[in-house]
């Protein structure tokens, strides 16, 4: 007994000290700022004669052997490599265009965006800032720049691939474009803080004039929208489930575990007796998240933090990939719906679909990251029917909402739009 107690104790002790040098490693490395074209003045660059330039996503996630082994892997070859980007310029995108509001979530800053045209578009920026996120007690243990690290397990690229996997699947995106914005007269104010910086420009899931292949289309509304329309139309107002079961289940396939009600949109159409809102997926960041090394595999696990989950071919714990969401508008959909969708699915999404959406990534992108992510969805394409049997069994046996949707919690509405969109 002493001798098993002696060797736990040292385990207990590497650890520890494994710990100590992957926190003081990362400390180091955050102090470096991000490289923008391996140069000091970008002042003195005129901009307007560039069509382009090579930047750096973020040297803050390179890592030691020690660092890795503890804090993992993940994507930090892909933040730290140089890619071209396309040069953006207020002035002359689609005729002009105005900013509407600076925003974003925890993580992520954003300008929203609208055109001559009326069209609404953001730019979201790839980089993301997770110290809004951290923890007191993460602080007060000097644990804060591993929670920062974690950004790593995002691939920075990510929305583009799934965008043309959403596109192979019949399913809305936003269209997003990588793009270098840099300081320039439009920003005015904002230069400091939003200029010579890399993000997505995408359409906005909220709002402005119909870009989408769909008719008649009445708005472009978020999900607290929605739900205010529901108030006034009652039962005209109607969501197509059959794209939504696909839309979920498309999720799952790429791994985003993080789907809440705000990063959905609604594309509501008109017709003689009814409206449809169609869903449209916003926000790509943790699709391909992956995870490993000691901490963080202890931190995604299950027991944990349920819902955070690595993207491997095995799904780790489906339970925790079924939000609120889902029971609030797919709870009581037959199972035959789910299992019809799986099987469109996989047929949309066959082999050759998958690689080709992978285009959309430079080269080196896909011999770095690409086999693998490719390998993991085609096996969860495989899987599909039985996972969406479970998907459907899960939601079934959850209990209707008795709290708001995130995002809706200000909203005034009926106790039964509350907890369940049909039972209104």
């Amino acid at each position: 007994m002493k001798k098993i107690g002696l060797i736990l104790g040292i385990i207990v002790l590497a650890f520890i000290l494994l710990t100590y040098i992957s926190i003081s490693s990362t400390r180091k490395e955050n102090k470096t700022s991000s490289i923008v074209l391996n140069i000091e003045d970008l002042k003195s660059i005129d901009f307007s004669r560039i069509d382009s330039v090579l930047v750096a996503p973020s040297t803050l996630y390179k890592a030691n052997a020690v660092k890795k082994m503890m804090q993992g892997q993940q994507y930090r070859e892909a933040w730290s490599t140089p890619v071209k980007f396309p040069v953006l310029h207020l002035d002359t995108l689609l005729g002009g265009a105005e900013i509407l509001k600076k925003g974003g979530g925890k993580q992520t800053h954003s300008l929203k965006l609208e055109t001559e045209s009326g069209y609404i578009y953001t730019l979201r920026s790839i980089n993301k800032d997770p110290e809004p996120l951290v923890p007191e007690w993460a602080r007060t243990l000097g644990l804060e720049n591993i929670i920062v690290d974690g950004i790593s397990a995002q691939h920075p690229y990510a929305a583009l691939a799934v965008a043309k996997l959403a596109e192979k699947s019949n399913l809305l995106h936003t269209d997003p474009k990588a793009v270098f914005l840099p300081e320039q007269n439009a920003l005015e104010k904002l230069n400091k803080d939003y200029g010579n910086k890399i993000y997505l420009l995408e359409h906005e899931t909220d709002g402005g004039k119909n870009w989408t292949h769909y008719k008649n289309v009445k708005a472009i509304l978020d999900t607290e929208d929605l739900q205010e329309l529901k108030k006034d139309t009652g039962p005209l107002l109607n969501i197509d489930k059959s794209t939504l079961i696909r839309a979920r289940l498309f999720d799952i396939i790429i791994g985003d575990w993080d789907r809440h009600s705000k990063q959905w949109g609604w594309v509501v159409t008109q017709n003689e007796t009814e409206y449809i809102a169609i869903p449209l997926a916003g926000d790509r960041d943790n699709a391909f998240f992956s995870v490993d090394g000691i901490i963080p595999s202890i931190i995604s696990n299950k027991h944990v933090l349920p819902d955070l989950q690595s993207f491997k071919e095995e799904i780790d714990y489906l339970p925790g990939l079924v939000m609120p969401f889902d029971i609030y508008f797919l709870k009581n959909t037959p199972r035959e719906y789910f299992i019809k969708e799986a099987k469109l699915l996989q047929g949309l999404l066959s082999n050759l679909a998958i690689e080709e959406s992978f285009k959309a990534w430079q080269p080196f992108l896909v011999e770095l990251d690409g086999e693998r992510i490719i390998k993991a969805i085609q096996t969860r394409r495989d899987n599909l029917p039985q996972i969406a049997n479970d998907f459907y069994e899960i939601i079934e046996n959850r209990d209707y909402l008795t709290e708001p949707l995130k995002g809706s919690e200000d909203l005034e509405l009926p106790s039964s739009l509350i907890g369940c969109f049909d039972c209104f």
